[in-house]
């Protein structure tokens, strides 16, 4: 196992702040919806101009008005199950950044602490390396500390 030195720790980590925004996630998903619709509806459009014979006034704006009833239909039908899942996903994102942050604040406050044990010199050398192999061990999750009663 190697010991590294932690005389010239500085936490970068400060403070709690949650970088989820659920009003610009629901945002992203109507964009993306309605761009989506927007496509199949000039794909509904392009194919409707080919059932339209060549002298048909206003055959472009009778294709247009197709392919903007598709695309609508295909709006009205999407865009309540696509926004059930966004805040569904934005929830579990923001429950998840909020365990990631709180770790690492934990983490922090330990290191801080085993910083403030190694510069004590009262402390002996065995527990202050008994320390960090511990909280090395607990930060790798590479096993299970079993401490005897002294």
């Amino acid at each position: 196992m190697k010991i590294q030195s932690i005389s010239n720790f500085n936490p970068k980590f400060k403070g709690y702040e949650n970088p989820i925004d659920r009003k610009k996630e629901r945002n992203l998903a109507i964009l993306s919806s309605v761009g989506a619709n927007c496509a199949i509806g000039l794909g509904g459009a392009g194919i409707a101009t080919c059932f339209f014979k060549e002298e048909t006034s206003h055959k472009y704006l009778k294709a247009g008005g197709i392919g903007a009833a598709i695309a609508a239909i295909g709006l009205l039908l999407t865009i309540p199950s696509k926004l059930y899942n966004t805040k569904i996903n934005s929830f579990t994102k923001e429950k998840e950044m909020d365990v990631f942050s709180r770790d690492k604040e934990v983490q922090t406050n330990l290191l801080t602490e085993l910083d403030k044990n190694v510069k004590d010199e009262e402390i002996p050398l065995n527990e202050k390396i008994n320390n960090y192999a511990t909280l090395q061990m607990a930060k790798n999750g590479s096993g299970v500390l079993v401490k005897q009663g002294e």
